[in-house]
């Protein structure tokens, strides 16, 4: 049997060979996310054992909302109250009115001040020539020679004998009905018998024509529409009058309608077209009636067409 000495030293011995045991971790606790975006983790050991984890990791970056720049929608801008606030800076003579709309071509918004009915005077001759192009198209035809020939007459001379010969044609209130229906003019009615300058329309409504004759989005043929476009842009010299106003020095395409009313002796002067402001485009409709003059009718209407494009063309 071996001393107990012996047996001390050899137990010594085992002991000092045993490996550092360390107790797991107890728990590990995430304290969270600092401003700089670094998530730290600490570890608890057994009570007596080392701590053996504390560690950092770098998480996304994140930003700190006093920095982040809100995604807002811009707000929405009032087109209509705009042109209100325009269309009053307009000086209406007594007992007259005045409508007027518009449209930005690029961006397709509009806006339309008043909406009662007017004569239309002479500026149905651009809805006559529509229907007509219309029907023609319907029918797979071209317009006939004589047809293009009262064409020209009634929209660059404003000819009244060749706008009654192409009423007849289109059938008079009946077929400018039938096609505003589809046109989309649900504010526009035929005059009675051979009176189409007492059609009765709305500046919104022109508009709407002024949309099937300048843009893509129409019924009418790309074809039919720069013939319209090309007899607008050649009205005589002493019709460039009216909406063009508002496009001084720049491009424009008009007709003008002006009546002087047999019971009243006052005037109803319109004009309906696209001008060209700073290379932006507007489709631009001013219906008046009540002057004591056709000059006046004139000025009125060139006023208010200014003011209308002005409310769109001013930066906000």
């Amino acid at each position: 049997m071996e001393s107990s000495r012996a047996s001390r030293r050899r137990r010594s011995r085992r002991s000092r060979r045993r490996p550092l045991l360390f107790t797991a971790l107890a728990a590990i606790a995430v304290s969270g996310v600092t401003a700089g975006g670094t998530v730290y983790v600490k570890a608890r050991a057994h009570s007596g054992a080392r701590a053996v984890a504390s560690a950092s990791a770098p998480a996304p970056a994140s930003v700190s909302p006093s920095t982040t720049e809100a995604s807002v929608e811009p707000a929405a801008v009032d087109r209509k109250a705009l042109l209100s606030q325009a269309m009053a800076s307009v000086s209406v003579p007594s007992g007259a009115k005045v409508s007027a709309a518009v449209l930005e071509v690029d961006s397709g918004e509009s806006a339309a001040y008043g909406g009662a009915a007017f004569d239309t005077a002479s500026i149905v001759k651009v809805d006559i020539l529509a229907t007509l192009l219309l029907q023609a198209q319907d029918a797979g035809r071209q317009l006939t020679v004589a047809e293009k020939a009262y064409a020209t007459k009634m929209i660059e001379n404003s000819d009244n004998a060749s706008a009654t010969a192409l009423w007849h044609t289109i059938g008079r209130a009946e077929g400018l009905d039938t096609a505003n229906e589809r046109f989309g003019l649900a504010g526009t009615s035929g005059g009675s018998g051979e009176l189409w300058g007492l059609t009765q329309t709305t500046a919104a409504d022109q508009l709407a024509l002024l949309q099937q004759v300048f843009g893509e989005e129409s019924l009418l043929s790309a074809a039919s529409r720069t013939y319209v476009q090309g007899l607008m842009k050649g009205v005589e010299a002493d019709q460039q009058w009216g909406v063009s106003a508002a496009a001084v020095g720049s491009s424009w395409a008009l007709k003008n309608g002006w009546l002087a009313r047999s019971t009243t002796g006052l005037w109803d002067v319109n004009s309906i077209g696209r001008v060209t402001v700073d290379g932006t485009d507007y489709l631009v409709a001013v219906l008046s009636k009540g002057t004591a003059s056709e000059a006046k009718g004139i000025s009125l209407v060139e006023d208010a067409a200014k003011a209308a494009v002005s409310s769109f063309a001013a930066p906000l």
